[in-house]
């Protein structure tokens, strides 16, 4: 099945006899902004006007733990994370697409979660709300409850340890921005640099100017130039694993699988006793 939907296709599926549940993840990094300029609120910018039918999920309350230790967004309490779904009218035998405003990291951040957890049918509408042509709707539904219930699977999931291993044995990709791979800039976390052995693989490289993913065959060129193989074990990180989501959907639409750091760059440089390369060579 494929990862991504476009608008077209799931304007018939809402018309068919097997809707999907529409989640509604816009989200925005909470970066210091200048003085007086109001943060991003994905919830008024929802109740402005979403796909129809679509149910507002917050992915700072909802998609991940509080900031600590873990990262800047750890996984989410299973059982809260649960909990939230079937709130949300989520259910194992029904479909489910995830759109936000158009940069596509917040959807896969839901779309990554739900697939981990043993969701089978989750789509991520590519492009986003922009490429959504029909009418929004400001009516905030009530969906039934879903029963959709987290059943996690190990198998996608890497803390820092096993991406520190994965880096030397197989291929760890790093989502975000060059210049923080390469630790000119760095302006959330402790340090700049990256994992050693990881390969600076910017998520923003994996689409084209209107958001949408480059094609399946463009985005398996770009991770073989990176030193995908078709028996390489694939990791990605990020500075939070929201971004990171993003890159391990687009390597899902180029047919490769790959697991999550969630703790990601925020994780790993919060402790000094780990090490950390600069420039743009991995190690």
């Amino acid at each position: 099945m494929n990862a991504i939907i476009s608008a077209s296709e799931l304007a018939d599926g809402l018309t068919g006899d097997n809707p999907p549940v529409l989640l509604d993840v816009r989200w925005q990094l909470s970066v210091a902004k200048a003085a007086g300029e109001p943060p991003f609120d994905g919830r008024a910018e929802y109740a402005a006007g979403h796909i129809p039918g679509a149910v507002f999920v917050d992915l700072d309350r909802e998609l991940a733990a509080p900031s600590g230790t873990g990262g800047r967004h750890p996984l989410p309490d299973l059982a809260e994370f649960g909990a939230a779904m079937r709130a949300a009218g989520v259910s194992s035998g029904t479909p489910v697409v995830v759109y936000d405003g158009g940069q596509g990291w917040a959807a896969a951040r839901a779309w990554w979660l739900l697939r981990w957890t043993g969701h089978p049918n989750v789509r991520v509408l590519d492009g986003g709300l922009p490429s959504w042509r029909g009418g929004l709707s400001t009516d905030t539904p009530q969906p039934a409850e879903g029963d959709f219930r987290p059943r996690p699977d190990a198998v996608g999931l890497l803390d820092a340890d096993a991406a520190a291993a994965l880096a030397r044995s197989g291929v760890l990709l790093d989502a975000r921005a060059g210049e923080r791979y390469r630790g000119e800039v760095e302006p959330i976390d402790r340090v700049g640099g990256h994992i050693p052995g990881a390969v600076s693989a910017p998520t923003t490289e994996n689409v084209a100017a209107d958001g949408r993913f480059l094609p399946a065959e463009e985005l398996a060129a770009r991770f073989k130039e990176l030193g995908v193989s078709d028996d390489s074990t694939v990791g990605v990180y990020c500075g939070s694993g929201v971004s990171g989501a993003h890159e391990v959907l687009a390597l899902a639409v180029a047919g490769v699988p790959a697991a999550l750091y969630v703790g990601s760059w925020s994780e790993w440089s919060s402790d000094p006793s780990r090490p950390v390369a600069v420039g743009p060579d991995p190690q």
